[in-house]
């Protein structure tokens, strides 16, 4: 466990120590959702469209998690940058004790409004049955996932990404186990569950993950010795992590409701399209890596910085950021362009998910260094506590701009696929430039501009 003052030293040793571990962290955990998307594929094409159907339906309160845990990255960072150790254990204990109350009245909410996301992107028959079977499964997994989303974002503040990659390294290979032996069981001694199985898996590596994610928690030097009554809700506690909590949890929302409108449109062209959009997704998620590791890194960096006072070193990290991710994408673009169909046979060996795939990643191609710099100023702005602007950013780019766009190329334009895709491309360069005028304007009033 790491405990880092980040405020001090090169800003390139920095990222090198906190974003290679949060990239392979993020490796093994997609490459975790790939192992179960290649079973589910194992099972049947309409398996593997339910599974992907109800995995956003999930993901919608997922969102809270990776608010408390954006939250708590720069809440707890900018105390530490500050070198108030009272402030940092009582933000850390009110976070765990939020994150515990959301995760109950969630898995509520979840329960009577899962279903009804779910019918809004799918048709009737076997692959809705399938995505509510998978959904149902997964709520018993929310309580790891919220929780350890909360308790990495403490670890992130004080430097620490090694803890979630090892946890996450560990449930990736948990994972290869368990899905076979609760999908097909074991005969007179475990039944198969099929689909479910993989929700099952799911559920158990994810609850590991959690217990080891809090134990590092507790043994913080500023945490240790923390009683459960520190853990009572506190009103003002409650309000200050809300507020910096809602805005990424609801530009999460936004983002994934931005999932069902793709998913909607997509419906209309079978259930291979839905399947080929979930594949490709993955391969996305992989080739990004590298990115959303350093990325990543820039928000507690930035974070203790800022709290210190010290926004020359804020300026520091951002544009460094920039330069490095520059690299990576440009690297990445031939990547998707030439081997997406290779990729995605890897998964499938359906010709026609196969061929909707490879569309989407050549469009995709196009997209990586404007995702790059849309990661950074995210980050950027939540380590200046300004986290509302992440908000609206994300309600243009995947709410209102790919809705529009989307039903512009197909219902006005008749582009079929490839006007979903192309939709998509059109939002999130236009949201680039809406973000970059808005961390300008930002910069000014909190660090005294960009340069």
């Amino acid at each position: 466990m790491q405990d880092q003052d980040l405020t001090e030293g090169p800003i390139s040793g920095h990222f090198r120590t906190l974003a290679v571990p949060a990239a392979m962290g993020m490796l093994f955990s997609t490459l975790y959702n790939v192992v179960d998307v290649y079973f589910a594929g194992q099972l049947s094409t309409k398996a593997q469209a339910g599974l992907v159907i109800g995995f956003q339906a999930f993901f919608i309160m997922m969102a809270v998690g990776f608010g408390t845990g954006s939250a708590m990255s720069a809440l707890v960072g900018n105390a530490r940058g500050k070198k108030d150790d009272a402030a940092v254990r009582r933000i850390t204990m009110q976070g765990l004790s939020f994150a515990i109350a959301a995760t109950l009245i969630l898995i509520v909410f979840g329960a009577f409004a899962g279903p009804n996301l779910i019918s809004l992107v799918s048709e009737p028959g076997g692959y809705r049955d399938a995505a509510n079977g998978y959904f149902y499964w997964l709520l018993m997994a929310l309580p790891g996932f919220l929780i350890a989303y909360t308790a990495n974002g403490v670890l992130q503040a004080h430097g620490d990404s090694v803890t979630l990659q090892r946890a996450m390294m560990a449930a990736f290979f948990a994972n290869i186990g368990l899905n076979p032996l609760f999908i097909y069981g074991i005969p007179g001694l475990i039944p198969g569950l099929g689909l479910d199985g993989i929700a099952l898996a799911t559920v158990v590596s994810q609850t590991g993950v959690m217990l080891f994610v809090l134990r590092a928690v507790l043994k913080l030097r500023v945490i240790k010795g923390a009683r459960l009554h520190e853990l009572a809700p506190n009103a003002g506690s409650y309000r200050e992590i809300f507020a910096q909590m809602i805005p990424t949890a609801s530009a999460f929302i936004v983002m994934f409701i931005s999932g069902f409108v793709v998913q909607y449109a997509l419906k209309g062209f079978g259930e291979h399209a839905l399947a080929a959009y979930g594949v490709a997704l993955r391969i996305e998620q992989i080739l990004l890596l590298p990115v959303l590791g350093m990325t990543g890194a820039l928000l507690p960096i930035a974070a203790q910085n800022f709290g210190a006072g010290n926004h020359d070193r804020v300026r520091e990290a951002l544009w460094f950021c920039w330069k490095l991710g520059l690299v990576m994408t440009i690297g990445a673009a031939p990547i998707l362009w030439f081997g997406g169909g290779r990729a995605m046979s890897l998964f499938t060996d359906d010709q026609a998910v196969i061929d909707v795939g490879v569309s989407y990643l050549r469009v995709d191609s196009f997209l990586f260094i404007v995702y790059m710099m849309l990661f950074s100023i995210n980050s950027f702005l939540q380590a200046l506590k300004r986290p509302v602007w992440t908000l609206w950013i994300s309600i243009y780019r995947q709410g209102v701009g790919v809705a529009l766009f989307v039903w512009l190329l197909i219902a006005v334009f008749n582009m079929g696929v490839w006007g979903v895709w192309l939709g998509i491309g059109i939002a999130v360069s236009t949201g680039w430039i809406i973000a970059l005028i808005i961390a300008n304007h930002v910069a000014k009033q909190e660090i005294g501009g960009l340069k």
